[in-house]
């Protein structure tokens, strides 16, 4: 396990006092953190470990002890997407990534093929922390935006293909934004991707109920929560959208780790899990023939 952080100033560490929603990137980073410092880790990630031990931040005492569970469970969850960014680098190499509510996380070391563009978009005080604790080259680019307002995606370089990824983002905002944020995405980036992960209606309901985490902490309100079987609904936010398939977790460690790739297929998790989702938009002109879909819809679970 990574050793606790007391809150208490220590020199040549970087004070960090974010609050709310955008303190879910030091739980986030946090949990990846403990899981990379596992002897049998799922997901290697010195960064994250070298962050959680520069950052003056009291981790375990804000957060909660770090469960084993709950960080191999955020590790696969970030396994999944940099498969996604994998996938998309290797049909587009020379494309361009856009991190909606990045945070902390330090997929960009794990995937760089030494060609992507790579765009963070963040609010100002998680994307300014950021900025101080990890090294960005010529082809990384913070913007500081509310991802919500759409001037982000004003000068993004979309010839060589597109991927929005929103990762731990999404079930922040209201159902109509979040559908509105896709929408806007499909209409800015004809022929591009868009992967971003969801809670269940269950988890959503729980979380604005004022529910608590595995550490004790309190969770933020998530008001947008999807079940597998309303990935459907997807297609209404853009006439453009031509696909929603499903993200599967990779396999993992123990009884955890052998469910995550198997959960649409748990009659107890096929209704109330964690989603991954990719939705691919059609090209400029392009959409979908007598207002149908043109790709096949995935069966749900």
């Amino acid at each position: 396990m990574i050793e606790d952080v007391r809150h208490q100033p220590v020199s040549g560490r970087i004070r960090a006092d974010l609050r709310g929603i955008p303190e879910t990137a030091l739980w986030t980073v946090y949990h990846r953190a403990a899981e990379a410092a596992h002897p049998d880790t799922v997901l290697p990630d010195p960064r994250a470990v070298q962050l959680v031990a520069e950052v003056d931040f009291p981790f375990r005492e804000r957060l909660g002890a770090a469960r084993p569970w709950v960080a191999q469970a955020i590790a696969l969850r970030a396994l999944a997407f940099d498969g996604a960014v994998r996938a998309f680098l290797a049909r587009h190499p020379e494309g361009t990534v856009i991190a909606l509510g990045e945070g902390l996380e330090t997929q960009f070391w794990r995937v760089d093929n030494g060609r992507v563009r790579w765009v963070t978009v963040d609010l100002t005080d998680p994307l300014e922390l950021r900025r101080r604790l990890l090294p960005h080259g010529v082809r990384q680019r913070l913007v500081a935006c509310d991802a919500r307002e759409h001037r982000w995606m004003a000068g993004i370089d979309a010839s060589r293909g597109v991927l929005v990824t929103a990762q731990g983002l999404l079930m922040y905002l209201r159902p109509a934004q979040a559908q509105g944020l896709i929408g806007a995405c499909a209409a800015a980036f004809p022929g591009g991707t868009m992967v971003f992960d969801t809670v269940s209606r269950r988890f959503s309901a729980r979380s604005r109920d004022g529910a608590r985490g595995p550490g004790g902490h309190r969770l933020p309100p998530m008001p947008w929560g999807m079940n597998a079987s309303e990935r459907r609904h997807l297609f209404a936010a853009h006439p453009s959208i031509t696909e929603v398939t499903d993200v599967p977790l990779p396999a993992g460690r123990g009884l955890l780790g052998y469910l995550a790739p198997r959960a649409a297929a748990v009659p107890l998790l096929r209704g109330d899990r964690p989603l991954i989702t990719r939705v691919r938009f059609g090209a400029a002109g392009g959409g979908r023939a007598g207002g149908k879909p043109v790709v096949p819809r995935p069966a749900e679970g």
